[in-house]
C-alpha cells in the first residue's frame, strides 16, 4: 500500500512539473543560424528595400543601396507635381494667385485630403500648400485638372519632364500618388529618380517654403493641417520634402537637410514603419554631416581671369564672369588637390549680348572633373566695323 502511495505522488509532481515547462519553453529561442533566427539580411531587408544619400549641391551620390529598384513612391510623386507648378510660375506661364475652381471629379478624391467640395475655390497656393503639408490627393487633382484640363493630360506632362530629368526609372500613372484601382497601373521610381528630382526643385525656394511647414491653417481656419514629415520635430536641420505611404509599398520618404553651408538628400523606399524609415534617415544625415565639408569654389559675379577673343566683337578681347555659384563637399579627411580651369573657343564671332555664355570654368579633383560654371559675358559688346573685322581675320588684333 505505502509503495502504491508513493508511485501515486510521484506522478502527481512529474505532471505538475510537465504542465509548468510550456510556458518557459515557449521563450526559448531557437539555436542560431536555424530558420527562424533572424539573419543580418533579414534586419537590413526589414528596415529599407532602398536608400540613396546625395550630396544636393552637386548631386553626387555619397552612399546607397539598390538605388534603381524601382517602387511605388506613393505620395512622393507630387514632388514633381510641385515641379512642374513651380517651373511654369518662373517662367511667368502662371501665378500662385491664381484662383482654382474645385471639379466634382477632385472632390471625389479618397485618401489623405483637405475635403475639397465641388464649386470652392482656392488660389493656386494654397492648393500646392495643401499638396505638400497635408498630402492632399484632392488639392493636387485639382492643381493637375487645372493646369492641364485633365489627369490624363498632366501625367503625360510629368512623364515628359521625367524623361527630360534623365529619370529613365519613373513612369507616373497618376497625379497623387494612390494605390492603383483595378485595371489601373502603379506608379514607378527610383531612390535615384527622386533624388534628381529632388536637387531640380532644390532650385525654386518656394519649395521649401511649403515643405518645412509644420501646421498651417486651410479654409479660413475651419482645418488645420499637419504635416506628415515628422522630421521636422526631430531634426532642426530638416526643411522638405515629402513622405509617402499606402500597405502594399510600405513607407518611403524623401528628406533634404542643411547645416554649415551643407546641403543632402535622402531618400529611403519601403520600410515598415514609418519610425524605421525616420531612425534611418537621421543617422544617415547625421553621419553626412558629421563626415563632409564644403568648400566655396567660386561665387556668381565673379571675375575670371582670362581674355577670350571676339573675331567681329569691338573691344576684340573681354573677361568674364561666373554665371553662377559653386561649391563642392568632400570628406573631412579626404586629400586632394581641388583645380578650376577656364575654358574658351578659339574664337566668339558676332556681337555679344550681356550674359552671354563665353565658355566653362572646370573643376577638378584630382584630375577628375567634378563640376563646371558657364562663364558670362558681364556686358555687351558690339559688333565692330567692316575694317576692323577684315584686319583681324588677316591676323592683326585691332
Amino acid at each position: 500500500m505505502k509503495k502504491v502511495l508513493a508511485i501515486g505522488l510521484i506522478i502527481l509532481l512529474w505532471c505538475g512539473l510537465a504542465q509548468a515547462r510550456p510556458a518557459s519553453s515557449k521563450k526559448t529561442r531557437p539555436p542560431k543560424g536555424s530558420a527562424s533566427q533572424p539573419t543580418a539580411a533579414t534586419v537590413k531587408e526589414d528596415a529599407y528595400k532602398a536608400f540613396l544619400v546625395m550630396d544636393a549641391r552637386n548631386g553626387k551620390i555619397l552612399e546607397g543601396e539598390n538605388i534603381h529598384l524601382k517602387r511605388a513612391p506613393a505620395s512622393v510623386v507630387k514632388l514633381m507635381v510641385a515641379y512642374i507648378v513651380l517651373e511654369k510660375v518662373s517662367r511667368g506661364e502662371i501665378k500662385l494667385a491664381d484662383p482654382i475652381t474645385v471639379s466634382k471629379a477632385s472632390s471625389k478624391m479618397g485618401g489623405s485630403q483637405v475635403f475639397l467640395k465641388e464649386g470652392e475655390v482656392f488660389t493656386l497656393e494654397q492648393m500646392m500648400k495643401a499638396v505638400m503639408v497635408a498630402s492632399a490627393n484632392d488639392a493636387s487633382f485639382a492643381v493637375a485638372e487645372h493646369l492641364s484640363g485633365s489627369k490624363e493630360a498632366f501625367i503625360a506632362l510629368m512623364n515628359e519632364k521625367a524623361k527630360a530629368l534623365n529619370m529613365a526609372d519613373t513612369e507616373f500613372h497618376s497625379v497623387h500618388g494612390l494605390p492603383p484601382s483595378k485595371g489601373e497601373q502603379e506608379d514607378a521610381s527610383s531612390c535615384h529618380d527622386l533624388a534628381i528630382l529632388s536637387q531640380a526643385l532644390l532650385k525654386y525656394p518656394k519649395i521649401l517654403e511649403w515643405t518645412s511647414i509644420k501646421t498651417e491653417e486651410f479654409r479660413d481656419g475651419k482645418f488645420t493641417m499637419n504635416n506628415h514629415n515628422k522630421l521636422l520635430f526631430r531634426m532642426p536641420e530638416v526643411d522638405g520634402l515629402k513622405t509617402g505611404y499606402f500597405r502594399e509599398t510600405g513607407y518611403n520618404i524623401v528628406v533634404t537637410a542643411s547645416k554649415n553651408d551643407l546641403r543632402f538628400i535622402v531618400v529611403v523606399l519601403g520600410s515598415p514603419k514609418a519610425k524605421t524609415r525616420d531612425n534611418l534617415v537621421m543617422e544617415k544625415l547625421k553621419k553626412a554631416f558629421s563626415q563632409y565639408k564644403t568648400i566655396n569654389l567660386v561665387k556668381k559675379g565673379d571675375l575670371i581671369d582670362k581674355e577670350v577673343f571676339l573675331s567681329e566683337g569691338e573691344p576684340g578681347r573681354i573677361k568674364g564672369v561666373a554665371g553662377a555659384n559653386f561649391s563642392y563637399s568632400m570628406p573631412i579627411d579626404q586629400k586632394g588637390e581641388l583645380t578650376k580651369e577656364p575654358q574658351f573657343p578659339k574664337s566668339i564671332p558676332g556681337e555679344i549680348k550681356q550674359g552671354q555664355k563665353l565658355g566653362e570654368l572646370v573643376f577638378k579633383m584630382d584630375k577628375e572633373v567634378v563640376g563646371k560654371v558657364d562663364i558670362v559675358a558681364p556686358q555687351a559688346v558690339p559688333k565692330a566695323n567692316m575694317f576692323k573685322i577684315l584686319i583681324r581675320k588677316l591676323g592683326i588684333n585691332l
